[in-house]
């Protein structure tokens, strides 16, 4: 019996909110005290994430590929069992050699088991009826952080890093994989995109459709990698600086922290909002809001000073978590569900590549600009919203009547 989509997209959360909270969420708890156990500097614990990242973009195609193949429950498995073994070679680690292998096995479970592949996998089910699911998706997962950084934060403390690394992995193995298993069903066929032909022969089968479409296929393309990667430097280097820029922009460490709390929140209520209010729009009207809002954000930090860090922060998670939705249902929109899984991994590989290197990026421009970081932020996220401007409004050629 297939599980109700509801069940799907409750299971694929709940190992979704797994798969961040134990690996891209990781460092920023667990990199001081690695870096001190293994007398390495904290710089080279984050350079080893950053190559995790960077094998990650390489081989997220090849992935989103077996995926739009297969269906997605065997390859987030594969995922669990292959986030188990990084983390527990992570844990077993006493050198800088063993842990740069470490995180070189967590990017390959992080290209198979991210969203890419949950998304995939929801596409491969649901056709074009999938942006429902990728939005719920979202809204379990996008406690990733809130779980995740408290939780591996409480490990640290009670069992050390290596305990931390240690239960993370066995819980890929007792709970990520069997709800994997047995909750997400194979796809009983691939998605029905159908090219439809004058006068097709009797009993002729429908012919898919090729995922991209000339010229103007190939502009969406580009201008979506752009798009995904531009915004996703942005809400990397915010992740990593955020308190840094409050402080800057003249907020007390103190209300930098309770200011930056906030993210998460408005994080999950914009995907509300989008699973809600505007689910019934395209999602290029989504994505379009989405990148406004973050500059509107830095206007106000630059115009009013720290007194504006609450509305700053909320205008920038609300932002994020609507582009996160976006970065789902845009190409399912705009070229159907045929290729999907590879489609987003081309997508995705440009901003993991862009994102390896926005923490460094921001954390220089922070030194010497200050608050002023906030014009490159905005910059991007404008760029990006003049690119979506340009991008047509129109369904997939086989979607039409």
């Amino acid at each position: 019996m297939t599980p109700r989509p509801s069940i799907v997209v409750s299971a694929l959360g709940i190992t979704q909110t797994l798969a961040w909270a134990s690996t891209y969420y990781l460092p920023a708890i667990l990199a001081d005290p690695i870096a001190r156990d293994l007398q390495i500097s904290n710089n080279a614990v984050f350079a080893a994430f950053s190559v995790a990242l960077l094998l990650t973009a390489f081989l997220g195609p090849a992935a989103g590929r077996s995926i739009d193949r297969r269906g997605g429950r065997d390859v987030l498995c594969v995922s669990n069992l292959v986030f188990a073994a990084g983390l527990a070679l992570l844990a077993a680690t006493h050198g800088p050699v063993l842990l740069t292998i470490a995180w070189l096995i967590l990017g390959v479970g992080m290209a198979l088991g991210l969203y890419d592949s949950a998304f995939a996998t929801v596409a491969g089910l649901y056709g074009r009826d999938a942006r429902a699911s990728i939005t719920g998706i979202t809204l379990i997962a996008g406690f990733a952080s809130t779980i995740g950084w408290p939780v591996t934060s409480y490990l640290n403390v009670e069992l050390g890093w290596r305990g931390a690394c240690a239960v993370w992995a066995g819980l890929h193995l007792l709970l990520g994989l069997p709800v994997n298993r047995f909750l997400v069903p194979l796809p009983a066929a691939m998605p029905p995109t159908v090219i439809q032909t004058p006068n097709p022969p009797a009993g002729a089968p429908p012919v898919e459709a090729p995922p991209a479409e000339g010229p103007s296929g190939r502009f969406t393309t580009a201008a979506l990698a752009f798009v995904f990667a531009a915004t996703w430097v942005v809400s990397t280097g915010m992740a990593a600086h955020l308190p840094r820029v409050l402080e800057a922009a003249g907020a007390s460490t103190a209300a930098a922290i309770a200011a930056g709390a906030l993210v998460g929140p408005a994080q999950v209520g914009a995907r509300l909002i989008e699973f809600g209010l505007l689910r019934k729009i395209h999602p290029l009207v989504s994505g379009r809001i989405a990148c406004v809002l973050h500059p509107l954000g830095a206007l106000a930090l630059g115009i009013i000073g720290g007194p504006a860090a609450a509305v700053f922060t909320i205008l920038h998670g609300a932002g994020n978590g609507m582009l996160t939705v976006a970065k789902g249902t845009l190409p399912l929109a705009l070229f159907g569900p045929a290729g999907y899984g590879r489609r987003t991994g081309i997508l995705s590989a440009p901003a993991r590549i862009a994102q390896a290197g926005a923490p460094l990026l921001f954390g220089f421009l922070l030194d010497r600009l200050g608050v002023g970081v906030l014009a490159l932020s905005a910059g991007l996220s404008l760029a990006s919203l003049a690119a979506l401007l340009l991008v047509p409004m129109r369904r997939p050629a086989a979607a039409k009547e």
